[in-house]
């Protein structure tokens, strides 16, 4: 995968360019905080439904950034991410190669999650519902440095 290549917006979704990249730190403050290689990071600030493709084996475990409830998502140290779906609605998918999917819903008070690159790109679960999309350099040369939301 190349880290260069720009997320690839759809009518209610972006597909973000994550592919390929593992989880090379997990950080955890009133955030849980996953860094990729190549500089991305995606934070979640709102609880984070963890689950296995195997899910009658494994039932989805709810993490909880604010009470760093989170030490299940331990397991997605050095997984590698497969897709990472970022919907209008505010809503975040990313999947590894391990099985584990993580989903973050928006949140109706404030931001859920965000997803920043080296390359410029920002990506926020705005309050309530919606995206914000803070384009990388080249994409639009009308965009500010402040995000913009995506309806």
């Amino acid at each position: 995968m190349s880290t260069e290549e720009s997320p690839v917006e759809h009518e209610d979704r972006w597909i973000l360019s994550l592919r390929g990249l593992s989880v090379a730190k997990i950080g955890v403050d009133y955030r849980l905080v996953l860094d990729l290689d190549s500089d991305w990071e995606v934070a979640f600030e709102s609880p984070v439904d963890l689950s296995h493709r195997t899910a009658q084996a494994t039932p989805s475990v709810l993490l909880t950034p604010e009470s760093q409830d989170v030490a299940a998502a331990l397991t997605l140290f050095g997984a590698h991410v497969l897709s990472a779906v970022a919907f209008k609605s505010g809503t975040l998918r990313l999947v590894f190669d391990t099985g584990h999917r993580l989903t973050c819903p928006s949140d109706p008070s404030f931001e859920a999650w965000q997803i920043t690159g080296r390359t410029g790109w920002r990506f926020v679960s705005l309050p309530g519902s919606g995206l914000a999309v803070r384009p990388g350099p080249g994409r639009s040369e009308s965009v500010s440095e402040d995000l913009v939301p995506i309806s």
